[in-house]
């Protein structure tokens, strides 16, 4: 007896299946979902990929996601323009926005250094924060990379770049848990890291 399969379907299934962290039946459940939209809904849902994927790109002064040259964080007049907050990862700044409590300005590494995984110095965006410090303006820059063994070493090599030029480099307190992402740490955990940062 021949297999039932639907080749649309199948590819459709794939193609979800290689969203982080979506398996199988989960890509599965997703797949039937969009195919029972009406045709409108879900021209509306691709042409939103479509959409992002055209119009966002990285601010030309943090590397944050933006639709725009400069971010909106980048072009608040109100934010504190002394302070640079280095993440890993444009979600990152998402999660640290929500705590309402850092109002200062960000740099996106977009990774971490990691020689298992192939990944150099070069191959994230600590040049482009060097070039950001070649002026008066900053005086402190908080690392706020995971505490994973990847993020610390990250945070030590940067630090080590950063301390000739006279800026102050801290780290964030660890309220966060060794090995925790800061995407997934609540609104309170972050707002207490950042207020309790250390000097590295």
């Amino acid at each position: 007896m021949a297999e039932y399969s639907v080749s649309a379907l199948s590819r459709l299934i794939e193609q979800f299946e290689r969203l982080p962290g979506i398996g199988h039946k989960s890509a599965a459940r997703l797949a039937y979902h969009v195919l029972s939209m009406p045709e409108q809904e879900a021209k509306k849902f691709s042409d939103a990929i479509l959409d992002a994927h055209k119009k966002i790109h990285y601010c030309s002064i943090c590397c944050n996601l933006s639709d725009t040259d400069i971010c909106s964080i980048c072009s608040d007049e109100r934010r504190d323009r002394s302070i640079i907050c280095v993440v890993e990862d444009t979600k990152d700044v998402m999660a640290l926005e929500k705590t309402r409590e850092f109002n200062a300005t960000y740099h996106v590494l977009h990774g971490v250094i990691s020689p298992l995984s192939g990944i150099s110095p070069d191959m994230i965006r600590i040049k482009e924060l060097l070039l950001r410090l070649n002026n008066d303006e900053v005086k402190e820059v908080i690392m706020a990379t995971n505490a994973t063994v990847e993020g610390e070493a990250t945070a030590m090599y940067v630090s080590k770049l950063i301390k000739p030029m006279g800026i102050k480099v801290t780290r964030l307190a660890y309220g966060i848990p060794v090995g925790a992402d800061l995407e997934y740490a609540d609104e309170v955990t972050l707002s207490r890291a950042i207020q309790g940062r250390n000097e590295i």
